[in-house]
């Protein structure tokens, strides 16, 4: 059935979020209704939240409501009030290194949260698709130079809390999938960055020290690689996920990522381009929780999909910096 066919709003979860903003965007445009939520929480600048949040406010097709996942009450009502049928759920505590120190967080978000989408899920009448977040941490660690992660490899060695947390989900959503039939997707997210992105991110933290004229810091002696992965991509495989449901009952878990793992130091290299500045680096070790490199093998969501990332590293990183120049200025910004 076609976007324009269908009559129920999509839920957004996490939509002032990163990627939220940019799936709401998305939506909007191919002419769905859209209730976005988010709990505009200070874990990064909220200003940013509300900057995003505000791209959407003003269109017709867009409702927001300020709530907490964690509220099963409020979620449930919602989804019932909205006679909704299909929810993009992104919504999470994020962070590898937050989670060390901040434990709890991530119980009430990531676990008590995405348990109360399932909730309101298995009680939603004529309920369709639950797609959620999951991460690519949930691989846990792996060494350089093997071929790309595929969903069939054990997810049971998380090296932080954070994908402790994410593969919890996993599980939590197989198990409602078998017991009450609706259909559900987790993606494994793998590094994604662009414009309107995290600063919590490193090439986020990076531009800022840049252009600050302070050093930054490059860990696991920049021998790390990630699956660089551009928004609009990441999009285009969300939203491929959610017209293409299992059947009921099943629930599946795809990665979504690029495929083309890029080195630390390439990253660094590609940024200082886009800026036209030399980076001073000092080299660090590796901290807690981080993973020496992540490589998505796509291939199962190109077959149900035809995924096919687009945008290579060099040129997304340009449009961040020109995104981020026009937003920030040439500062860093405030917290």
């Amino acid at each position: 059935m076609a976007a324009t066919e269908k009559f129920s709003p999509v839920l957004v979860t996490g939509a002032a979020g990163f990627i939220g903003h940019a799936v709401s965007q998305r939506l909007i445009e191919r002419g769905e209704v859209v209730i976005g939520i988010d709990n505009l929480n200070d874990y990064y600048d909220p200003k940013l939240k509300q900057a995003r949040l505000s791209n959407l406010t003003g269109l017709e097709n867009f409702q927001f409501e300020e709530m907490d996942i964690s509220n099963e009450e409020a979620i449930r009502s919602l989804v019932a009030d909205n006679k909704i049928t299909r929810i993009i759920h992104l919504a999470a505590q994020a962070g590898v290194r937050y989670s060390i120190d901040n434990p709890f967080a991530y119980q009430k978000s990531n676990l008590q949260g995405h348990l109360s989408l399932l909730e309101a899920s298995r009680h939603a009448e004529n309920f369709e698709h639950l797609v959620y977040a999951s991460s690519s941490s949930v691989y846990g660690d792996k060494p350089m130079g093997g071929e790309g992660f595929t969903e069939e490899e054990p997810a049971t060695d998380p090296v932080s809390l954070y994908a402790a947390t994410k593969r919890s989900c996993e599980l939590m959503s197989q198990s409602y999938a078998k017991l009450y039939g609706f259909p559900q997707t987790g993606l494994r997210f793998f590094t994604v960055y662009g414009p309107w992105g995290r600063p919590d991110m490193a090439y986020f933290g990076f531009t800022q020290k840049i252009l600050a004229g302070k050093p930054i810091e490059v860990y696991g002696e920049g021998k790390m690689a990630r699956d660089f992965t551009y928004i609009d991509d990441i999009v285009d495989g969300i939203l491929g996920a959610l017209d293409n449901p299992p059947e009921k009952g099943d629930h599946r878990v795809l990665n979504i990522g690029d495929s083309r793992p890029v080195g630390l130091m390439d990253m660094i290299k590609a940024l200082e381009n886009a800026l036209g500045i030399e980076a001073e680096k000092i080299m660090r070790s590796m901290q807690p929780g981080d993973v020496t490199s992540t490589y998505a093998d796509v291939s199962k969501l190109h077959a149900l999909t035809g995924y096919m990332p687009k945008v290579m590293l060099e040129d997304g990183l340009e449009r961040f910096v020109q995104w981020y120049r026009d937003f920030y200025g040439n500062l860093p910004p405030e917290g």
